[in-house]
């Protein structure tokens, strides 16, 4: 016996979803821009605000979900989303953020506390995108606590002078097919950054513009954990393009992990936040490679970007190869055909497809200039 499908029924169906980022079902919010018909084929057409990928699929296996379950499990059916990205608010005065010549796209990567492997992925994503093909930078800037020398096996070295455009820089050291700029270069081993805010701030604004990095399809700029005043410096200074979050599972780091995406979406900073990795997802004992261990929990930086309504990037496992990998200065990624080295290889392709839709949707976010008012930082546009 045949089913009719009909519009009324679809639409029915389709109110049980609510859009992601929306309060109201698809339905009723407007998303819903048209329904079409053909005998067991349909066409659904309907426009998002959310320009990420993830919002996209999840949208589109609702609607495949809710018509199969409530209408008719064997029908064909086609979803066109389009994005309807809200414009960004802007003011006449206001002033773009002061760009790098020859720098495509900056990336920050953060983390909401310490110890969660935040460096240990910004250093083997930064590999990975050089073995992509990509031309990659990455700067330092954890001013208190810089492990990417030590990670990329060049702790030893000093940034070398180079004439370029008129002027004396500092060529950033390369390994790897990735030049690194960090403060770990112009310190001692057993020497302690013990510098106020201001001073740091100056250090890394020399490390980022008298700096030759040349043309760059990505510089990587590895924060220090937390939130405070280093990280609204990097955003006063450059036009962040996104920010990735890294966090482990557990809550204590989900909770902080919390903070650090709200900071990127204050209304004064608005920094598009690529998306979440889960580091430390689980472990895999050498000689057990088929077995997983949860030993901080199990999905929770994937809920968290689900309950943010965020991209949710990859996960990386626990294993002694990553830890052995970064001390011996080798970054784990560098391991052809290893589980970790595909592990990253997937996190690198999900981040580059969510800033290349960053790019397609929304405009070049603005630098921010931070004011102290009685003893409190106010931030406001430029």
């Amino acid at each position: 016996m045949a089913v009719k499908l009909n519009k009324q029924k679809i639409r029915k169906a389709l109110e049980s979803i609510t859009v992601p980022g929306e309060g109201e079902n698809m339905v009723a919010s407007g998303a819903v821009r048209n329904i079409q018909v053909f005998g067991d084929e349909v066409v659904v057409d309907i426009t998002i605000s959310n320009p990420s990928l993830q919002a996209r699929k999840k949208t589109e296996v609702s609607i495949l979900q809710a018509i199969h379950r409530e209408v008719y499990e064997k029908a064909k059916i086609k979803v066109n989303v389009a994005v309807d990205a809200p414009a960004r608010k802007t003011q006449a005065n206001t002033i773009r953020g002061k760009a790098i010549p020859g720098i495509k796209n900056i990336v920050a990567v953060a983390s909401g506390k310490g110890g969660v492997g935040k460096s240990t992925v910004t250093a083997n994503l930064a590999v990975t995108l050089a073995k992509m093909g990509f031309e990659v930078g990455l700067l330092d800037a954890d001013i208190y606590g810089p492990s990417i020398p030590i990670m990329f096996d060049v702790a030893g070295e000093k940034p070398l002078a180079v004439q370029a455009d008129g002027k004396s820089r500092m060529r950033p050291v390369e390994n790897y097919g990735v030049k690194v700029l960090s403060i770990g270069f112009f310190t001692e081993p057993d020497q302690a950054v013990i510098w106020r805010g201001p001073m740091a701030a100056k250090a890394l604004n020399q490390m980022i513009f008298d700096a030759h990095w040349g043309e760059l399809d990505f510089l990587l700029v590895d924060l220090p954990p937390g939130t405070g005043d280093i990280h609204l410096s990097i955003m006063q200074s450059l036009p962040i393009t996104g920010a990735v979050v890294v966090s482990t599972p557990q809550q204590i780091a989900l909770a902080d992990a919390r903070k650090g995406v709200a900071m990127f979406r204050q209304e004064a900073i608005q920094v598009p936040v690529l998306g979440l990795v889960e580091n430390m997802a689980y472990f895999t004992p050498e000689e057990l490679p088929d077995n997983k261990y949860y030993i901080f929990g199990q999905h929770g930086a994937r809920n968290l970007a689900e309950d943010l309504n965020i991209p949710f990037l990859g996960e990386i496992p626990l294993v002694q190869s990553i830890r052995e990998a970064s001390d011996i200065g080798r970054p784990a990624a560098l391991q052809e055909g290893t589980p970790t080295s595909k592990a990253f290889e997937e996190l690198t392709r999900e981040t580059v497809r969510e800033l290349v839709a960053r790019n397609e949707e929304l405009p070049p976010t603005e630098a921010i200039k931070i004011t102290t008012m009685a003893g409190c930082e106010a931030v406001k546009k430029k």
